[in-house]
């Protein structure tokens, strides 16, 4: 009996501790440092790149509705097809309420990521996410805007890769910068911050 009510006792600790956790993360003082406006608003936000569908876009464009931003490439062995997974299954699990959100992927390898590569690769994913590609000179006044950083690793083989910050960024419908979604970062923590950045005029 003493057995069982230790058991029971350890999972209400443990279940308590999530619940914290997410209150930290999600309303708590740890929410409150991410608010503050350190990025650029996307309307101040002028530079231009071309979309997986062939077209010019800007950072303007999108405001107006919530929008989310997550930088990689399509050869990211593994940071980026988890990230771009779990970003569809928070689309799905927000319904109806995803209608008015922009997701964006921006690739920081021009290199290798053209449109059509891009287009391919994001056809594993949902619909709804769009891709931005660009040259040199756009991705890095991209990533100054958005404080993001990214470089090339070379390898022994010939290859190379690309490190890069593997964070969600996400904007309220008015253009200003709102929080971020860190990697692996639990879906009872990152769904409900979407909810409020969308929910945010």
């Amino acid at each position: 009996m003493r057995s069982i009510v230790k058991t029971v006792g350890a999972t209400i600790a443990i279940l308590s501790a999530t619940l914290a956790l997410g209150w930290w993360q999600v309303d708590g003082p740890f929410e409150m440092r991410t608010e503050q406006n350190f990025r650029s608003s996307l309307s101040n936000m002028n530079f231009e790149m071309t979309s997986h569908l062939g077209k010019v876009v800007s950072p303007e464009y999108l405001v107006g509705n919530p929008t989310m931003f997550f930088f990689g490439f399509t050869y990211c062995p593994d940071v980026c097809p988890t990230t771009l997974a779990e970003i569809s299954t928070w689309i799905e699990e927000l319904g109806d309420l995803a209608n008015s959100l922009n997701v964006v992927f921006i690739t920081v390898d021009p290199a290798r990521d053209d449109v059509k590569t891009v287009a391919e690769y994001l056809s594993n994913f949902n619909s709804k996410i769009e891709g931005w590609i660009g040259n040199s000179s756009q991705l890095a006044a991209a990533g100054n805007f958005f404080d993001v950083t990214y470089q090339r690793k070379e390898s022994e083989d010939g290859t190379y890769t690309m490190d890069h910050s593997s964070s969600v960024f996400l904007y309220r419908s008015d253009g200003t910068f709102a929080r971020t979604i860190d990697y692996h970062e639990p879906r009872e923590v990152a769904v409900p911050k979407i909810k409020r950045t969308i929910s945010e005029k």
